[in-house]
C-alpha cells in the first residue's frame, strides 16, 4: 500500500508540476479582445451549436489543448469538456495552451503576436493568414488597439516615478 501511496504523490507532483509550466504567451488584454469580438465576452450563451463559453471553445480545441479542467474533474468525465469552456479560468487556460502549441506569426510581420492569436482562434492555425469576418476583425482591432494606447499610458505615467 505505500508503494501505491508514493507512486500517486509522485504522479501527482509531476502533474502540478507539468501545469505549472504551462507557457501563457497570451497576455490578459487580448484574451478580452479575443472573447469581446466573439461575443461581447457573453457568459450566458452556454454552448451554442458545440461551441462554449465567452471564448466560444469546440471539443476539438479543448482535445488539442490537453483536456483541462477545473479543480476536481477528471479529463475523463462526462461533462469535463463543457465545465471547463464554460468556466472563465479554465477556458483562458485552455487557449493559452492551445497558443502556446499552435502559436505562429499569421500576418508575416515577424512577430508573433495578439493579431495572430486572434486570428489563429477564430481561424485555426492552418487558415489564420485569410481574412477574418468583418465585424469580428473591426471588434478584435479596436480593443487591441485600445489596449495598447492604454498600457502606453500606463508606461508613462509610471515612469514618472
Amino acid at each position: 500500500m505505500h508503494l501505491v501511496a508514493k507512486l500517486l504523490v509522485v504522479l501527482f507532483g509531476l502533474a502540478i508540476g507539468i501545469q505549472a509550466k504551462i507557457r501563457r504567451p497570451v497576455t490578459e488584454s487580448c484574451l478580452y479582445c479575443i472573447c469581446e469580438a466573439l461575443n461581447g465576452c457573453n457568459a450566458t450563451a452556454v454552448c451554442v451549436n458545440g461551441a462554449c463559453g465567452i471564448f466560444r471553445i469546440n471539443w476539438n480545441r479543448w482535445v488539442d489543448s490537453g483536456r483541462l479542467t477545473i479543480p476536481g474533474d477528471s479529463p475523463l468525465s462526462y461533462h469535463a469538456f463543457t465545465n471547463c469552456a464554460n468556466d472563465p479560468i479554465c477556458a483562458a487556460e485552455t487557449v493559452q495552451s492551445y497558443m502556446a502549441k499552435f502559436g505562429q506569426d499569421c500576418n508575416d510581420d515577424d512577430k508573433e503576436d495578439c493579431y495572430d492569436y486572434g486570428a489563429i482562434h477564430y481561424k485555426g492555425p492552418r487558415n489564420c493568414q485569410e481574412d477574418l469576418p468583418y465585424f469580428y476583425d473591426r471588434t478584435f482591432t479596436c480593443c487591441v488597439r485600445k489596449a495598447v494606447q492604454l498600457e502606453e499610458e500606463r508606461q508613462k505615467f509610471l515612469s514618472r516615478f
